[in-house]
C-alpha cells in the first residue's frame, strides 16, 4: 500500500511518471536535433508533471495515514489537535492578526489625527486673521499695505504658512515662502465658502484652510496654506517611527451601479455587471464600486521622514501599515488622486502612545491585562494536561486490550488486564478478564470432555466386544440379539452362551441408570454370568446364598446342571456386596436344552419375556424374583416352558416399550402386534421393523433409553 503500484491510483501515478520522463527525453532529443515538435512538448510535460505530483502527494498522504493513524493513540491525538489545539491556534492567529491590524490602524490614526489637528489649528488662526482683516476695511476697500502689515504679523507667528487675501474674489495681497516662486495664487470659481482640506495645487500637496466672510465691502476670502513637505512629515514622525508620503501614483475610479433595463414586454431585465478596472475594489451597498489603482509602475514614496525605533524586547515587532488621505485638486475639485501614507513603527511605541492618556492608571491596566492573559494561559495549559491524561488513559486501556488479544491469539488464556480505575473502560477490562477466565475454564472443560469422549469411545469399543458378535445358533433354535445405546455406552445387557452341543444360556438384563457407571456394572454382570455359568456352580454354593430349588440332575462327573435361580442368587449377593446401595439390575436367565426343546428360566425383576405361539397365543416368563443387587438375601425360583416349532421368544428392555410422544407410550401391545404381523420374516428383519417403529414413535426427540431386543424362534 502507498507508493508502490498495488492500487489503481499508484499504478496510474507510476505510468504517468514514466510518460512524463518519456516526454522529457523526447524533448531533449528533439531540441538536440532541432526538431520543430520539441518546443510544443513543454506544456504537456508541465501538465503531466503537476498531475504526477498531485497523485504522489495523495499516495504519500494515504501511506502516512495508514502508518501514523493506525494506533488509536495517534488518532485521539490528531482528533484532540483538531478539536482543542487548532481552534486555539486559530484564535491566537486571529487575535494576533486583529492586534496587528489594530496596531496598524492606530499608527495611521495617529498620523491622520495629527494632520486633522494641524488643519483645525490653521482654521482657527485663519478665522482670526480674516476677522482682523475685516475690521481693517475702510469703506468699500482694503488697502494692500494694511493687509500686508497684518499678514507680516501672522507670518512671524507661523513662518511655514502662506496666506492670500481676496476681496470680491480679487487678490489683495499674498505671502510666499523663500523657496517658492512668486507666482500668484488663484481662487477657483468653485470655492465660494469656508473649507479646510489637503489640496493638490500645481503638483504640490498643501494643508489649506479657507475663511469666507460677508462684509460691507463685499465677500472677504482669506486662504492659509502650509506645504506638506519634509519638515511637516518629520514633525509627524517624531516619537512614532518612519513615515512615507506617496503624493502621486494613486488613482480612484468610481464605477456606477448598472441600472435595470425595461424589455419590450415591460419586464425589468437584470443588468449585467459593470466591468471593473484592475486595482483594489471596494463595493458599495448600491452595487457601485470604487477601485484604487496604483498604476503599472507601482508606488514610489515622495517623501520619507523619521526612522524605525529600536526594539525594547524580542517580541517588540515592527508594525507596517498604510492608509490614504483625501487630496482635493484646488482648481477642479477632483478627489480621485488621494495621497498615501505608510507608517513603520514598533508595538512598544504604539503602546506608549495608547496608554499615555491614562497617566497613573496605565500600569494598573497593564497588570490586569497580563493577569487575564496569564489566567487564560493557565486554563489552556490545564486543558492540555487533562486532555493528554484522558487520551493516555483511553489509549493505554485500548493498548492493553490489544496486547491481551495477542495473548489470547497465542492460546494463553491466563493473561489478565490490570485494572486500576472504576470507569467504563475498567468495566470493559473486567469483562475481558471474565471472558478470558470463562474461555480458560471452557477450554479445560472441553479438554476434559474430549478426554471423557475418548475414554467413552474406548469403553464403547470394549463393550461392543462384550456383546455376542454372532448368535450361537442351534439346530433347532434360531437366535438374534440387538442393542442400541441411548448414549455412547449402554446399560443394557444380553448374551448367548453355548455350554455344549445341547445347552445354550440366554441372558437379558437392564442396569439402573445410564452412562459409564451403568456400562461398568453391565461389564461386571457379563463377566460374572459367564464365570458362574462356565464354572457350573454347584447346588451347595447356590444354597448358601439363598437360592431356591436347583436343578440337580447329576451328569459329567457328578457336577450339578446350571440353575438360573442359583445364578441369580449368587449375582445378587455379589452385586449387593460390591456396588453402592442405589445400584441394581434386572436380569433374565434362561437355559435352553435342544434335545427336549425346553427352556428353563428365572426372571430377576426384568420385563417378562414373551413366547408367542403359531396360533398367536402368548406366554409370559415372569417366574423368578426381585431385581439383583438391591437386597442382601433374595431367593429366586426356576420355571420351565416347552417350545414348539414356530414359537417366537421375545425379550426386550424398557427402552422398547416405554418411549413416549403426544399419544403416550409405545407399549408392549404395539410390540406384540408388530411381531405377530411379521413373525414369518427373518429375526433380523423383525428387529429392524421394531426399532424403526420405535424411532418413528420417538420422532425428533432424543432416544430416552437403551433399546435392546432378543429374539429366538423354534424351528
Amino acid at each position: 500500500m502507498g507508493l508502490w503500484p498495488t492500487s489503481k491510483t499508484a499504478i496510474t501515478a507510476w505510468y504517468l511518471l514514466g510518460f512524463a520522463v518519456t516526454l522529457a527525453l523526447l524533448r531533449t532529443v528533439g531540441t538536440a536535433l532541432k526538431l520543430h515538435f520539441a518546443e510544443s512538448l513543454g506544456g504537456w510535460i508541465s501538465f503531466v508533471g503537476i498531475v504526477v505530483v498531485v497523485l504522489f502527494l495523495f499516495l504519500g498522504f494515504r501511506w502516512m495515514k495508514a502508518r501514523i493513524l493506525w494506533r488509536l493513540r495517534n488518532r485521539l491525538i490528531v482528533t484532540y489537535v483538531f478539536i482543542g489545539v487548532i481552534p486555539v491556534v486559530l484564535l491566537v492567529v486571529l487575535a494576533l492578526g486583529t492586534l496587528y491590524l489594530f496596531a496598524g490602524q492606530f499608527a495611521t490614526f495617529i498620523v491622520t489625527s495629527e494632520l486633522n489637528a494641524e488643519l483645525r489649528s490653521m482654521e482657527a488662526s485663519n478665522a482670526a486673521l480674516a476677522a482682523h482683516l475685516a475690521a481693517q476695511l475702510e469703506g468699500q476697500s482694503l488697502k494692500p499695505e494694511v493687509a500686508e502689515r497684518v499678514l507680516r504679523g501672522a507670518r512671524k507667528k507661523w513662518p511655514n504658512r502662506t496666506t492670500s487675501v481676496w476681496l470680491n474674489r480679487k487678490l489683495v495681497t499674498f505671502t510666499s515662502l523663500p523657496d517658492m516662486d512668486d507666482e500668484e495664487p488663484i481662487l477657483p470659481e468653485r470655492v465660494k465658502g469656508s473649507m479646510r482640506a489637503i489640496t493638490r495645487d500645481r503638483g504640490q500637496l498643501y494643508l489649506r484652510t479657507c475663511e469666507y466672510l460677508e462684509t460691507g465691502a463685499g465677500p472677504l476670502t482669506v486662504i492659509t496654506s502650509e506645504r506638506f513637505d519634509q519638515r511637516l512629515l518629520q514633525e509627524l514622525a517624531a516619537d512614532l517611527g518612519e513615515i512615507s508620503l506617496y503624493g502621486t501614483g494613486l488613482n480612484l475610479t468610481e464605477v456606477q451601479a448598472p441600472q435595470p433595463k425595461q424589455s419590450e414586454l415591460g419586464v425589468q431585465e437584470q443588468p449585467s455587471k459593470a466591468k471593473l478596472p484592475p486595482g483594489i475594489t471596494v463595493r458599495k451597498k448600491d452595487n457601485s464600486a470604487v477601485v484604487l489603482d496604483t498604476g503599472k509602475g507601482g508606488l514610489t514614496p515622495t517623501l520619507t521622514a523619521g526612522s524605525i525605533p529600536p526594539p525594547t524586547q524580542r517580541l517588540d515587532r515592527i508594525v507596517t501599515f498604510a492608509t490614504t488621505v483625501a487630496a482635493v485638486d484646488w482648481e477642479t475639485g477632483d478627489m480621485n488622486q488621494p495621497a498615501g501614507i505608510s507608517v513603520q513603527t514598533r508595538v512598544s511605541k504604539l503602546y506608549d502612545r495608547l496608554f499615555s492618556a491614562l497617566g497613573d492608571f496605565a500600569p494598573a491596566v497593564e497588570f490586569l491585562l497580563l493577569v487575564a492573559a496569564g489566567i487564560f494561559a493557565v486554563i489552556e495549559l490545564i486543558a492540555l494536561i487533562i486532555g493528554a491524561r484522558l487520551t493516555r488513559t483511553m489509549t493505554g486501556a485500548v493498548a492493553q486490550l490489544y496486547d491481551a488479544t495477542a495473548y489470547i491469539n497465542r492460546g494463553d488464556f491466563r493473561h489478565r488486564i490490570p485494572v486500576k480505575s472504576s470507569d467504563q473502560i475498567a468495566t470493559l477490562s473486567n469483562s475481558f478478564n471474565s471472558m478470558t477466565a470463562s474461555l480458560e475454564k471452557l477450554i479445560e472443560e472441553q479438554k476434559e470432555k474430549q478426554r471423557m469422549e475418548n475414554e467413552l469411545a474406548i469403553a464403547q469399543e470394549v463393550q461392543e466386544q462384550l456383546f455376542p458378535r454372532e448368535a450361537a445358533q442351534l439346530a433347532s433354535l434360531e437366535l438374534f440379539g440387538f442393542c442400541r445405546p441411548a448414549r455412547t455406552v449402554s446399560g443394557d445387557y444380553y448374551d448367548f452362551l453355548r455350554l455344549d452341543d445341547d445347552h445354550l444360556v440366554i441372558a437379558v438384563g437392564d442396569i439402573s441408570g445410564k452412562g459409564i457407571s451403568a456400562a461398568l456394572l453391565m461389564a461386571t454382570i457379563h463377566s460374572a454370568v459367564r464365570a458362574y455359568t462356565l464354572e457350573r456352580a454347584p447346588v451347595e454354593e447356590a444354597a448358601t446364598v439363598g437360592a431356591g430349588p436347583a436343578i440337580a440332575r447329576a451328569s459329567n462327573g457328578g457336577r450339578a446342571e446350571i440353575s438360573p435361580a442359583a445364578l441369580l442368587a449368587m449375582l445378587n449377593r455379589q452385586l449387593y456386596d460390591s456396588t453402592p446401595p442405589e445400584k441394581y439390575a434386572t436380569l433374565f436367565l434362561g437355559v435352553y436344552e435342544e434335545g427336549s426343546k425346553k427352556l428353563t428360566y428365572s426372571n430377576g425383576g426384568h420385563l417378562p419375556p414373551i413366547v408367542m405361539s403359531e396360533d398367536g397365543s402368548l406366554r409370559r416368563l415372569d417366574v423368578g424374583g426381585t431385581v439383583i443387587g438391591l437386597l442382601e438375601n433374595c431367593s429366586y425360583d426356576d420355571a420351565s416352558i416347552q417350545l414348539h416349532p414356530g414359537d417366537i421368544f421375545v425379550a426386550f428392555s424398557d427402552g422398547v416399550t416405554e418411549p413416549e410422544n403426544d399419544f403416550g407410550e409405545f407399549g408392549e401391545e404395539r410390540l406384540i402386534e408388530l411381531i405377530r404381523e411379521n413373525r414369518t420374516m427373518p429375526l433380523e428383519r423383525i428387529s429392524e421393523i421394531v426399532t424403526a417403529a420405535v424411532d418413528d414413535w420417538i420422532g425428533a426427540n432424543e432416544q430416552p433409553d437403551d433399546v435392546t431386543l432378543v429374539l429366538a424362534r423354534e424351528k
